[in-house]
C-alpha cells in the first residue's frame, strides 16, 4: 500500500508539472496592434461626444490624425502560432529523468520484500509464542527480526518487543542486534530481572573487557536481589569462570546446588563444573619459583647476615601483591612464593599474569630499603610456575 501511494504521488506530480509547461501556451495570441488602436479610437470618440465642448471638432480631428500616424506602413505579417507539440520532447525528458532517478534510488525488489515481511510478522510471532507450532527456520527468524524492527519504530517503548528482537539476534549470531536490543529493553525497565539478565548475558559473551565488567556487575546485582535465581547464578558462574575467578565460579555453582532439587538433571553438570574449577584453582595456585643470585660486587661486599625480602608486584599497581621474608643463606638461593604470601585480603598471586619480582637484602631486618642495602629486580615477565624466575642482586642503595 505504501509503495502504491508513493508511485501514485509521483505520477500525479509528473502530470501536474507537464500541465504547467503548457499553461503559457494555452491562451489565444495577443490582439493585433490595429485592433487595439481602433478600440482606443472608438472609446475616446464616445467620450468626446458626451463632453459637447467647443473644442470637440478640433479634438476629434486630432484624434483621427493620431490614429492615422499610428497605422504602420506595412501590415503585420500573419504569424502562425507555435504548436503545443513542440513541448512534447521536454515532457518526455522530464518523465525519463524522473523515472530514472526513482529507479536508481529505490530498490523496488527489497521494498516489496519488506512489505511482504511486514505482513508475515503477526503470523511468525504467533508461531514463536505457540509451543506446539513448528520451529522457525533461520530465514523465517531473519524475516521476523526485520518485521520486529519495523514495528518497534512505531512502538519504541515495547519492552517485550525489544527483548524478542535481542533473542532473535542471538539466535542469528548477530551480536550487534542482540546487544542494542537488550540494552534498549534494559534502559526502558532497569528493574526488570529478565531484561537485566538478557543484557548481562550478551555482555559477558562479548570480546570487550568493558562489556564483561558491566555484565558481571549486573549479574551481581541480580544475585543480590534474589539468591535463588538459577539463571542469574548460572550466568555469574560462567562469567567468573571465563574471567578465571575460579573461586567465585565455585561459590555460584554451590549456591545453585543448594537451590536445585536433588533429582534435577542439571546437578551432575554443575558438579563436574565445580570439579573443573577446583582443579584449575590448584594449578593456578602452584608456587612461583624464584632463583636469587649475586653479582661479583655483591659477593665481595655483602655482610654474612641480614634478611631477604622477595616482593611480587603486578603491572597495574605498584602495591606489592605478595612478600616473602627469610634469613640470608647460601647463594644462589632458590625459594617458592605462592598465595599464602599475599599481602591483602581478596588479592592472590595466582590471579596475576605478569609483573616484576624485586629482591631486597636488609641489613637491619626492616622491609623498607635503607642506604647500603643491596637490591635487584627482574624485567617485566609473565609468571610461569614451571620455570623459575632468576633475579640478580647487583646494585646497592646509595
Amino acid at each position: 500500500m505504501t509503495l502504491t501511494l508513493l508511485i501514485s504521488a509521483i505520477v500525479a506530480l509528473l502530470i501536474i508539472t507537464a500541465g504547467l509547461l503548457f499553461v503559457p501556451w494555452s491562451g489565444n495570441r495577443s490582439v493585433s496592434r490595429d485592433v487595439l488602436n481602433r478600440a482606443f479610437y472608438q472609446s475616446r470618440l464616445r467620450e468626446l461626444e458626451r463632453e459637447n465642448s467647443a473644442e470637440r471638432e478640433e479634438m476629434v480631428a486630432e484624434l483621427q490624425h493620431n490614429l492615422l500616424d499610428d497605422i504602420p506602413q506595412h501590415s503585420e505579417s500573419a504569424q502562425k502560432p507555435l504548436s503545443r507539440w513542440v513541448l512534447a520532447p521536454g515532457v518526455a525528458a522530464l518523465v525519463i529523468v524522473s523515472v530514472g532517478v526513482f529507479w536508481k534510488t529505490v530498490d523496488l525488489k527489497k521494498v516489496l520484500e519488506w512489505q511482504e515481511v511486514t505482513r508475515q510478522t503477526p503470523e511468525l510471532l504467533n508461531r514463536v509464542m505457540d509451543p506446539n507450532a513448528p520451529a522457525l527456520t533461520m530465514e523465517e527468524m531473519a524475516r521476523l527480526g526485520l518485521g520486529l524492527r519495523t514495528r518497534l519504530q512505531d512502538e519504541p517503548n515495547n519492552i517485550e518487543g525489544w527483548m524478542m528482537l535481542g533473542r532473535i539476534g542471538m539466535a542469528l549470531n548477530n551480536a550487534t542486534t542482540a546487544t542494542d536490543a537488550f540494552e534498549h529493553a534494559w534502559k526502558l525497565a532497569p528493574d526488570n530481572i529478565d531484561a537485566k539478565l538478557d543484557y548481562a548475558e550478551v555482555l559477558i559473551r562479548s570480546s570487550d573487557q568493558n562489556d564483561n565488567q558491566l555484565g558481571d556487575k549486573l549479574l551481581r546485582e541480580a544475585v543480590a536481589a534474589s539468591h535463588t535465581n538459577i539463571r542469574a547464578l548460572s550466568l555469574l558462574a560462567f562469567s567468573s569462570f571465563e574471567q578465571q575467578r575460579f573461586g567465585d565460579a565455585v561459590a555460584a555453582w554451590q549456591m545453585m546446588l543448594r537451590v536445585l532439587p536433588q533429582n534435577d538433571k542439571r546437578r551432575a553438570v554443575i558438579e563436574r563444573s565445580i570439579a573443573q574449577a577446583e582443579a584449575q584453582t590448584s594449578v593456578d595456585n602452584a608456587p612461583l619459583a624464584v632463583k636469587i643470585t649475586l653479582s661479583p660486587e655483591a659477593q665481595q661486599s655483602m655482610a654474612a647476615n641480614g634478611t631477604v625480602f622477595v616482593t611480587v608486584v603486578g603491572e597495574s599497581s605498584p602495591v606489592p601483591v605478595a612478600v616473602k621474608k627469610l634469613p640470608v643463606g647460601q647463594f644462589p638461593m632458590t625459594l617458592n612464593i605462592d598465595d599464602s604470601n599475599t599481602m591483602m585480603p581478596g588479592g592472590s598471586l595466582s590471579s596475576l599474569h605478569q609483573g616484576w619480582i624485586k629482591v631486597h637484602i636488609s641489613q637491619d631486618g626492616t622491609p623498607a630499603v635503607q642506604s647500603g642495602d643491596w637490591v635487584g629486580q627482574s624485567a617485566l615477565i609473565k609468571f610461569d610456575p614451571a620455570h623459575p624466575t632468576e633475579v640478580t642482586i647487583s646494585s646497592r642503595q646509595p
